[in-house]
């Protein structure tokens, strides 16, 4: 029987790349989000499944469950993807913001998660969530975005922990800089800042990054594509920073560096 892979946020960015990288390993492709047509694109260009719903309530996680288990008759992966940032320190964060970012990056996962173990239990199948290197390392003016990551990476592992001896999998990938249209907001602020165009300002960001560039929403894809395959059958609970090596790198050291 052909598995099915829910996607949510899966109509842009890393989550419509994922799309596309399971249809081609032969999975019945299910995206599901808020805006209705970039999910019925993505599902018309990978001969998938277009849900509208909103998984920060626990209804819009349930009906995109449902409506994914109605449609192929079962759910095999789940890919969480959906993201929202609300740049800002601590002392200048609203509430609204705040709680916008937490419903989004967390509430949602938790919610959607939870309405899809059911089904994945019974086909011992997977979960991958997409956190962020925000969710392993501190950045600036970034308190809702980055505490949203992090809990998003020890909601993953707790059901890791709670749910791999019922059969279920579930591993979080952390990219680092992915140009995707969420990222090009924020690499134009710094465009605008240093005076210069988004290639530029990209290469800026990349500067002290090992692979000195961004990644492409393909590449990131391909390791969600993994965790989610029977392939990475023994992973379980993992953290895969997608990054270029960011993650690994000491900023004090930098000075030293011979080619810097």
């Amino acid at each position: 029987m052909t598995p099915t892979v829910l996607i949510i946020g899966g109509g842009t960015g890393i989550g419509a790349a994922v799309a596309a990288r399971m249809a081609a390993s032969g999975y019945a492709v299910c995206v599901s989000g808020r805006r209705v047509a970039p999910l019925e694109a993505v599902a018309s260009a990978v001969g998938g499944f277009a849900v509208s719903a909103d998984a920060s309530t626990p209804e819009g996680a349930s009906s995109a469950v449902e409506a994914c288990v109605e449609r192929f008759g079962r759910l095999d992966a789940l890919v969480v993807s959906a993201g929202a940032g609300a740049g800002a320190m601590v002392a200048e964060q609203t509430i609204e913001r705040w709680n916008l970012v937490i419903g989004t990056n967390l509430t949602a996962p938790f919610l959607v998660c939870r309405a899809a173990l059911p089904h994945l239990i019974k086909s011992r199948g997977a979960i991958v969530t997409v956190s962020s290197l925000a969710g392993l390392r501190a950045d600036p003016a970034s308190a809702a975005y980055c505490s949203s990551k992090a809990g998003l990476v020890m909601l993953t592992q707790c059901i890791a922990l709670d749910y791999g001896p019922l059969g279920v999998r579930a591993n979080t990938v952390c990219p680092g800089w992915i140009r995707t249209a969420m990222a090009d907001e924020e690499i134009d602020v710094l465009a605008e800042r240093r005076g210069v165009d988004r290639d530029r300002a990209y290469s800026i960001a990349a500067a002290d990054i090992p692979a000195r560039r961004a990644g492409t929403p393909e590449e990131a894809a391909e390791a969600v594509a993994w965790l989610a395959s029977p392939a990475a059958s023994y992973v379980n609970g993992a953290v895969l920073a997608v990054d270029g090596g960011a993650a690994i790198v000491d900023a004090g050291t930098l000075a030293f560096a011979p080619h810097a």
